[in-house]
């Protein structure tokens, strides 16, 4: 348990200026050792106490519940585990540091399984026991539908708000081939994909595929504009629906926690491809010619 004490109050009001984020990186780098459990509550009462600081302690907070559905969910859809370069763009770990000291803290906290196994010299994850993960009380469930799989699965209905408010329902796609792009803004997986995907929807729109874009920003508390989304989307020439995901939209598709993840869907609303993470063009195409078929 994380002991809080007036000189390490001190030490947080000596540290450079610095974000409300990276400050609480640096306090928990300088305080918490191997094997210790972090007490969130003691941190928001005692140390982060303005509203930008608990704020990020939110943010921090409900990540940590993320990186075991993301570690496993990137291990089903890449077939490896996840780097720790991969684990910092997709939670946006910008501290140095930041990734590791978040599974120390995890790796010590009674409510994770041991699910990870690591390499003594670099730290990098070797293997990811996804079996450990659906047997948590905790995660499992979440985690079932995606691990078991969705291919073959019906596709879950949906209504989303586009980026013009105006409202977008998956009844409308019924009938047509779709591929439905779970992203967000700026993550570097999702920057390669995106033009790939204008490139693609170029290309088979006329053979009637329907891409619809699920944009994360909001629900992961993103500091993008309608207008950066907007100015993102004039410039890669995106022609296909652009939306705002929903909780609800995330939760339906196996709690999407790793960006892009992609569900090509057939005419008859099935689900024949699953992809996680950045793939090339020609893995891309073939899943669309699947959901053609």
């Amino acid at each position: 348990m994380l002991s809080l004490t007036l000189m390490t109050a001190l030490w947080l009001q000596a540290a450079p200026a610095a974000t409300a984020e990276a400050k609480i990186v640096e306090y928990l780098k300088a305080n918490v050792k191997p094997g210790q459990r972090v007490v969130v509550s003691e941190l928001y009462n005692n140390v982060f106490t303005t509203p930008e600081e608990r704020a990020a302690l939110n943010r921090l907070f409900n990540t940590f519940f993320k990186l075991p559905l993301f570690a496993a969910q990137f291990q089903k859809g890449s077939g490896r585990p996840p780097k720790l370069a991969e684990i910092a763009e997709q939670f946006r770990f910008e501290v140095p540091g930041q990734t590791e000291v978040m599974l120390q803290i995890m790796d010590a906290d009674p409510r994770v399984p041991k699910y990870l196994k690591r390499n003594a010299e670099t730290g990098e994850i070797e293997s990811v026991d996804v079996d450990a993960i659906l047997k948590s009380p905790r995660f499992g469930r979440l985690l079932e539908r995606t691990i078991t799989g969705f291919e073959g699965q019906p596709a879950a209905p949906f209504t989303v708000k586009r980026y013009d408010v105006s409202e977008l329902a998956s009844s409308a796609l019924q009938g047509k081939p779709q591929l439905l792009y779970f992203w967000f803004t700026n993550c570097p997986p999702c920057v390669k994909t995106s033009p790939l995907l204008v490139e693609l929807h170029k290309q088979y729109a006329p053979k009637g595929l329907q891409i619809v874009g699920l944009n994360a920003d909001k629900v992961l508390e993103l500091e993008y504009t309608d207008a950066d989304r907007d100015a993102y989307a004039k410039k890669l020439g995106i022609a296909f629906p652009l939306t705002h995901m929903t909780a609800e939209a995330q939760t339906a598709y196996g709690a999407v926690s790793v960006f892009p993840t992609m569900f090509l869907v057939d005419k008859k609303g099935t689900i024949v491809r699953y992809l996680v993470n950045f793939q090339e063009k020609a893995a891309l195409e073939q899943a669309i010619k699947l959901a053609l078929e």
